[in-house]
This record gives C-alpha cells, structure tokens and sequence, in this order.
C-alpha cells in the first residue's frame, strides 16, 4: 500500500477503509457472515483481501468497495491473509 489508505477488520462482520492523514471512512466492505479476522492490501492498493470466520476470503476493490469474488475450501476460520 502507497500509505494514504488504511484497512481494519472486525468482529461486526466488516473491514472497513480509511484514509490515513484525516481518519474519514471510504468504504465499509460488507458481505462476510461471521467477523472479519485479518484484512490488507495488494501490492498495488488496488484490492483488499479478507478473511473471515465463515472460513472465506474475499477480494474487494478498493475504490468502489464492490465485492469481486470470494475464495472458499478452508474446514476452519481464515485468520491471516497478504
């Protein structure tokens, strides 16, 4: 990530992204049914992965907050995600 943006994750099911210098949310990434355990960016800022305890990740954009697709096959919570 170039620095301007953050991500969090949350037990209320979201990630959420903010920009850095004022604080102001941009997008609330909705669509995970259980909390949200890990969030980041790709390498370009582009997308955001998460990775939830409904044991999915999903790919977000970030500039839309559209979600793009999830990635399913864990037997147990998606913790950590890059």
């Amino acid at each position: 990530a170039d620095g301007r943006l953050g991500v969090t994750a949350s037990g209320d099911a979201t990630a959420k992204i903010w920009e850095a210098e004022s604080g102001e949310l941009l997008q609330s990434l909705e669509g995970h049914e259980y909390p949200v355990e890990s969030a980041a960016f790709s390498s370009d800022s582009k997308l955001v992965v998460t990775g939830s305890q409904d044991n999915t990740a999903r790919i977000w954009d970030v500039e839309s907050g559209e979600f793009l697709r999830s990635m399913e096959g864990h037997s147990d919570f998606v913790t950590s995600v890059a």
